[in-house]
């Protein structure tokens, strides 16, 4: 059974891995694989790669994949954790992120911790901005994130999702 594939999205390919009932990987500027007889997808990865074609299509505002964190410092997986509490279509900045997780001094490692987000996309790290309103660092290029942002706010705008 396979537990690794290639979704193409609007914004290059996303590859997404699975262990233990989990989404542990997305990875940005994957190449496909040849493709599988569905069957042979396990299938948590099976829903992964619908809830992501979902989410670049406008269908999904929530990922109820589950996710893991196989990898990471505490600090990390605490600052990768308030990561996927941000509601779609909202933003926070690395300082709120940072005030949130208990150390209201550590922005720039926010930053970094975002950078090594093992699941962007799905645990939405393009959604930290620096406190300024720029986009900041963002481990899949700023092209990505402004997409992914602008993505957000049309479908937050068209389905009435409440912006924050």
């Amino acid at each position: 059974m396979r537990t690794y594939a290639v979704v193409e999205t609007p914004i290059g390919g996303l590859g997404v891995g699975v262990a233990g009932g989990a989404v542990v990987r997305v990875s940005f500027g994957a190449t496909p694989l040849a493709d599988d007889p569905p069957d042979a997808l396990d299938p948590v990865l099976a829903t992964a790669l619908r809830e992501v074609r979902e989410y670049f299509a406008g269908d999904r505002t929530a990922f109820s994949v589950a996710t893991a964190f196989t990898r990471g410092s505490a600090f990390e997986r605490a600052v990768w954790e308030q990561i996927a509490s941000i509601p779609y279509g909202q933003t926070r900045t690395y300082g709120q992120i940072a005030r949130a997780v208990g150390d209201p001094g550590a922005a720039q490692a926010v930053g970094a911790a975002c950078g090594r987000n093992p699941v962007p996309v799905i645990v939405a790290c393009h959604r930290v901005v620096a406190a300024n309103g720029r986009l900041g660092g963002f481990g899949g290029g700023l092209p990505r994130k402004r997409r992914l942002l602008q993505l957000e706010a049309r479908v937050a705008i068209e389905q009435g999702v409440d912006p924050g």
